[in-house]
């Protein structure tokens, strides 16, 4: 099985987002967040989280890219258990057995959403809101194989 982690080519995810998830946790696409958003709310960074980030299942922070690698089921069943919690402590999900099932279809939404992918792919999330709600779109940048003459010294280093 697959899912994505946080990845971050610079520093800019510190200053787009309230708060950057970090680098190497797992993530999936959290556009629940935003079910009962209106266009008024897409301001600032706030606007940022809606139209392009993923969300951190350790910190709940937003990250702009994730890359696609192996998971075991032991990790994938214990972020089911701590979306769960995340759904009772911030959604008011009436308990975690209750929010169980929910957490569970969004993780094997994301590890779905991984598995037609290589490993190192990266994935870029796009939203905007539509009459009918939100509506996301993925990218995806193939991981690229470098030669070892690109990467290796070649001659005399004196």
């Amino acid at each position: 099985m697959k899912l994505a982690r946080a990845v971050h080519m610079d520093d800019s995810d510190r200053n787009v987002y309230f708060s950057p998830a970090r680098t190497g946790e797992w993530c999936l696409s959290g556009g629940f967040e935003f079910s009962d958003w209106t266009q008024a709310d897409l301001t600032g960074k706030a606007r940022q989280a809606f139209a392009n980030g993923w969300l951190g299942l350790e910190t709940f922070g937003r990250v702009t890219f994730v890359a696609i690698t192996p998971i075991e089921e032991h990790e994938f069943n214990a972020l089911v258990d701590r979306l769960a919690q995340h759904f009772v402590d911030v959604y008011g999900a009436p308990s975690v057995e209750a929010a169980l099932g929910v957490a569970a279809e969004e993780l094997a939404y994301m590890a779905e959403l991984c598995a037609e992918h290589d490993e190192n792919t990266l994935l870029a999330v796009q939203r905007e809101l539509a009459e009918e709600g939100v509506k996301e779109s993925y990218s995806a940048i193939a991981p690229q194989v470098a030669e070892l003459d690109l990467v290796a010294v070649h001659g005399d280093l004196e």
